[in-house]
This record gives C-alpha cells, sequence and structure tokens, in this order.
C-alpha cells in the first residue's frame, strides 16, 4: 500500500461555504455552477461537483465567506480531481494563481482564526 507524502504549503481547515465556479475559457462564468467548499487554505480548496472538470482547466471562482460582503475571486488551476466511490460526484482539489491582495489576506486570517479555535479545543 503506498503512503500519501503531503505536499501542502499552507494551513488547511475543514470549511463549509459557498462558492460559484466557471471555465475561465469560456471568458464568463454565465451564472457559474454552485458548490460547497469541503476544505479551504491561502494556496487552494476543494469543493464537490457532480460535473467532471478536466485537469487543463482554469476555473473562475467566487468564495462567500462569513463576515465578507463581497465574495472572494480567484482564478485556480485543477491540482487534482477524483470520483467519489458512493455517488456519482467528484471531488476537485483546486490551486489560486490570481487573486486580490486584499481577497489573499482575508483567507490567510480566515483560516488563522479557525486553525487557532481547533487547536484551542483540543487542549
Amino acid at each position: 500500500m503506498k503512503e500519501m507524502i503531503e505536499k501542502r504549503r499552507h494551513d488547511r481547515i475543514d470549511t463549509h461555504v459557498p462558492l460559484k465556479y466557471g471555465s475561465l475559457r469560456s471568458g464568463t462564468r454565465k451564472g457559474g455552477d454552485g458548490s460547497i467548499t469541503r476544505d479551504l487554505s491561502e494556496g487552494g480548496m476543494c469543493f464537490r461537483s457532480e460535473k467532471f472538470i478536466p485537469m487543463a482547466n482554469r476555473l473562475i471562482v467566487e468564495i462567500d465567506l462569513p463576515e465578507k460582503i463581497k465574495p472572494i475571486k480567484a482564478i485556480a488551476k485543477i491540482a487534482w480531481i477524483k470520483k467519489k466511490e458512493s455517488g456519482k460526484d467528484y471531488e476537485i482539489g483546486n490551486k489560486f494563481l490570481e487573486m486580490s491582495k486584499e481577497d489573499r489576506d482575508y483567507i490567510t486570517e480566515y483560516v488563522k482564526t479557525f486553525s487557532r479555535e481547533d487547536s484551542n479545543d483540543t487542549v
């Protein structure tokens, strides 16, 4: 059995917030598809989709984080995709490529806040 090697550089938290996404190739999100994040970090996120999205795709994503008036906007690339054993859904890991400094800073603080809360729960 192969052992998985962790390659992530950023702290990642389990969080379930709404997002919209669409292909960058189309030039517009056209309302986009909706989903819920499974986890989030400064460097990327994971979400589920009923659609298969090829690895070569770049996505425009809008993430609705709590207490933020406007959604976080980013361009992301598909880092990995895997079909869930139960059902027809896919789990899709994304790496953020472009995002405003303000949005990146907000995600960093959001992740730090929940990372601290999780570490306090285990004390």
